[in-house]
């Protein structure tokens, strides 16, 4: 299921991780794993179902790996189809407006100023970012990486689809630009 190169590079996220996450325990059925899925999607897509708590990256006809995730809070996710357009290695990132809006004490440090939180261990979107599209225009909705491997399995994020780092280097590798990604 991984490679030696996808288990290297896993092995370094969680080195370069913080202590935090490397302690936690995901729940088993959270990890990756081989399922049986509906012939309605294609080898290469990316199915998402957020109240479930399940990313499928489907391998070939009727077969799919599944990859536990954390989505966002009631009114906050995303639906819909997509495109991955961009992909980044240890991402920067700043909060939305309407983030910094919704909870003004959380993000205080970009509040009236340009500041983007620069990649590593401590991002927010973690070791890769999957970032979606719809029609050549960026959603703001990402597939990303966590620090808070414990959002997994819940909904608690502004709406991004978050995952384990290692989990999110696996698919960060076998997913190309132009992947179709169906959140339902």
């Amino acid at each position: 299921m991984f490679s030696r190169r996808t288990f290297i590079g896993a092995a370094g996220a969680a080195l370069a991780t913080p202590s935090l996450a490397r302690a936690y325990q995901l729940d088993d059925r959270f990890q990756p794993q081989v399922v049986t899925i509906t012939d309605k999607y294609a080898p290469g897509q990316i199915l998402i179902l957020p109240r479930a708590h399940f990313l499928y990256f489907i391998t070939e006809p009727r077969k799919a790996l599944r990859y536990g995730v954390g989505v966002g809070k009631a009114g906050l996710e995303f639906t819909g189809t997509a495109t991955i357009d961009v992909k980044k290695e240890w991402p920067t990132w700043r909060p939305t407006q309407e983030m910094i809006e919704r909870e003004p004490r959380t993000y205080a440090k970009f509040k009236d100023n340009d500041y983007v939180q620069p990649g590593g261990p401590g991002n927010p979107l973690g070791a890769r970012a999957l970032y979606l599209f719809q029609n050549g225009r960026d959603t703001y909705f990402r597939i990303h990486g966590t620090t808070q491997p414990s959002s997994i399995g819940r909904s608690v994020s502004n709406g991004c689809i978050r995952m384990i780092n290692d989990h999110v280097i696996d698919l960060y590798q076998r997913v190309p630009v132009g992947t179709t990604v169906t959140v339902l």
